[in-house]
């Protein structure tokens, strides 16, 4: 469709102000028909287009107790450190250096890994419960070779790096220095979105 097309339904959706549909309007203009949009309360009494690098893959929160947004049914984290992990985490000594690291600096993590399962979920749930470092854990999109491309997408994208066997670098070793970052990451229970990495 052309974006005049694209602007009346905008506008149809906005209870017909004209405003709001011709941003949405320029807004799939810019993203394109993969592109994700996202509407937020701005800080200002303009309404404002900003374009952000960033993804989004369908995969969501491996336990809802992660939930920080009761509205959005979604787990927010502003500023958050990302770690992409290769393997599946079911042993929680590995992941000790390094949560004790994220909870010193008290910025929020998000944990990508092929899975994460038994004590490993557990203890990220309690601590995220606790407060002692909020967090989200989710599966890393695709699937053999095609989650090893994607997560290093994701490392490209946050300027992180894989933490994988293959390459030598082990989770226990891991520090600050190897995890990604974003400005914003909103999971809710179907996908991730990850807002200027």
């Amino acid at each position: 469709k052309d974006q005049k097309a694209i602007a009346q339904v905008g506008t149809i959706s906005a209870n017909s102000d004209k405003s709001i549909g011709d941003i949405i309007a320029e807004a799939m203009e810019k993203v394109g028909k993969e592109g994700v949009i996202t509407v937020e309360d701005g800080s200002g009494l303009e309404n404002a287009l900003e374009v952000v690098e960033g993804m989004q893959f369908d995969r969501g929160y491996l336990s809802p107790y992660f939930i920080n947004n009761q509205q959005n049914m979604s787990a927010e984290l502003e500023n958050p450190f990302i770690l992409l992990v290769d393997k599946k985490i079911s042993n929680i000594r590995e992941l000790i250096p390094l949560l004790e690291n994220i909870a010193k600096s008290g910025r929020p993590l998000l944990v990508i890994a092929e899975d994460i399962e038994g004590e490993a979920l557990a203890t990220l749930v309690v601590n995220n419960i606790r407060g002692v470092v909020k967090v989200a854990a989710v599966k890393a999109p695709g699937f053999g070779d095609r989650r090893k491309a994607m997560l290093q997408d994701i490392a490209v994208l946050t300027g992180g790096k894989v933490i994988s066997e293959e390459v030598g670098l082990s989770l226990e070793a891991a520090s600050l220095d190897d995890l990604g970052s974003a400005k914003r990451v909103v999971v809710t229970k179907d996908d991730t979105t990850i807002i200027d990495g």
